[in-house]
């Protein structure tokens, strides 16, 4: 899908004026021993990643796909069909294509994977046609478009789940099953970043040309993409349930990766080169929870260095290193104060969940992290049940978007987070990787 939603436009239209009121009450569900049915909006390459992935999964089926691009459609209707399914009907031509898919009756689910400004609109016309929300990350962009899901989803009561598949890695949630069963004692602060050069492929293409990614350097000045590296750290602190975000500062560096890039690999006259932007280099957050932690996030993706989020987890038992594969545990590590490896831990300590599941999933997108999260995700629409992310915690990760921008622009001042769950978090217990 492409760019061009306005944020106006979007909120006085989102209440339904192009799904018909009658789907509002709907609710398509699968009935026992019928397939899951899902429709796919955004058919380019992670759209057609996460269509692979549910395509390896028995009862599941895919009726329709969307995409503002014939050729991104046509693409996801071969797939479907070379995986054995019937040919998918097809929705294209505008950018509003999307709410004749979600007019049918037929679907279950819907999975968004269209550029980051399209989520919210998508997501919450689907809920109000009674259609479980898949929507990549990030779901949200704004605090008002945070709130859209979240009044959304309470008003339908249809569950929205950002698809953040690192809250579902292997060694993520193994360390979960050690926060839970005491090992760190109470944890008290939390590193965790979203490093990774992503301006030769992501925010431009390999011949210079801006993506619809690299509009978003040009326009704001934030943390852009907060969620890859959040997603572990909530159901480690239990935000949501039993903390909160309370206030957040953010700072940034002066924007020179971009322009270096572009002077290093096509000159200093490439209009890019010349392009002012206004997203600085990196981005560090600093949140104070209600219950006195700390958690330190960066983004960090137009500079050059290889991938790694950089988790580190300190409590008053012992600290994790993520970079390092390898932790430290008061009484347990053998050595004073010495690191020992994590493996040994992640394979003793090894989540229910990917027990469950390992062999299956190992061949599948991301090491199998997408297949796992997608599973669990569709289980939760076959039995009618809460995703295992929920609307609150999709805001939240979300929401440090538009605090890290407003933070930057008052100076690195303190600003309010918002709680989603409206006081809730005092008394909601943990669900992410709960299993009973």
């Amino acid at each position: 899908m492409q760019t061009g939603m306005n944020r106006r436009h979007f909120l006085g239209v989102a209440a339904g004026a192009a799904v018909a009121a009658g789907m509002a009450t709907h609710r398509a569900s699968a009935e026992a021993g019928k397939p899951v049915r899902v429709g796919v909006i955004g058919t380019g390459n992670r759209g057609r990643s996460l269509s692979g992935t549910m395509l390896h999964m028995p009862d599941i089926t895919i009726p329709a796909v969307c995409d503002i691009r014939e050729a991104a459609v046509e693409a996801a209707q071969d797939l479907v069909e070379k995986a054995g399914h019937p040919r998918p009907e097809a929705y294209t031509g505008d950018e509003y294509a999307y709410r004749k898919l979600l007019a049918r009756d037929d679907l279950d689910a819907v999975i968004i994977a269209t550029p980051w400004n399209w989520h919210t609109p998508m997501a919450v016309d689907a809920m109000r046609a009674g259609k479980y929300v898949g929507v990549e990350v990030p779901a949200a962009i704004t605090y008002e478009e945070c709130w859209a899901l979240v009044n959304t989803c309470e008003e339908t009561k249809v569950p929205c789940m950002m698809l953040e598949n690192w809250s579902f890695r292997r060694d993520n949630l193994a360390l979960l099953n050690m926060v839970r069963q005491g090992l760190f004692g109470e944890i008290v602060h939390v590193h965790c970043a979203h490093s990774h050069d992503c301006i030769d492929h992501w925010f431009f293409d390999t011949e210079g040309n801006m993506r619809w990614g690299g509009e978003f350097l040009v326009k704001r000045n934030c943390d852009q993409y907060p969620t890859h590296s959040l997603g572990p750290v909530l159901s480690w602190m239990d935000i949501n349930c039993g903390d909160a975000f309370a206030t957040m500062t953010s700072t940034a560096t002066a924007s020179r990766g971009i322009n270096a890039y572009f002077i290093r690999k096509f000159g200093p006259d490439h209009p890019n080169a010349k392009r002012e932007y206004k997203q600085g280099d990196i981005v560090t957050s600093v949140v104070r929870t209600q219950n006195g932690k700390t958690l330190v996030i960066n983004y960090d993706m137009q500079l050059p260095r290889p991938y790694d989020n950089r988790w580190m987890l300190q409590g008053t038992l012992g600290v994790y290193s993520e970079m390092r594969d390898a932790l430290y545990l008061e009484g347990r590590s053998p050595g004073y104060h010495e690191w020992e490896p994590f493996p040994p831990y992640q394979e003793e300590f090894e989540h229910p969940w990917w027990q469950a599941i390992l062999a299956e999933a190992a061949q599948h997108g991301h090491g199998g992290t997408d297949y796992l999260e997608l599973k669990l995700f569709l289980k939760a629409v076959r039995d009618k049940t809460q995703t295992p992310i929920d609307v609150y915690d999709s805001a939240t990760m979300s929401s440090v978007i538009p605090m890290s921008e407003e933070s930057i622009a008052k100076g690195s001042a303190p600003v309010t987070c918002p709680d989603y769950t409206r006081g809730a978090w005092r008394t909601r217990k943990p669900t992410f990787g709960v299993v009973t």
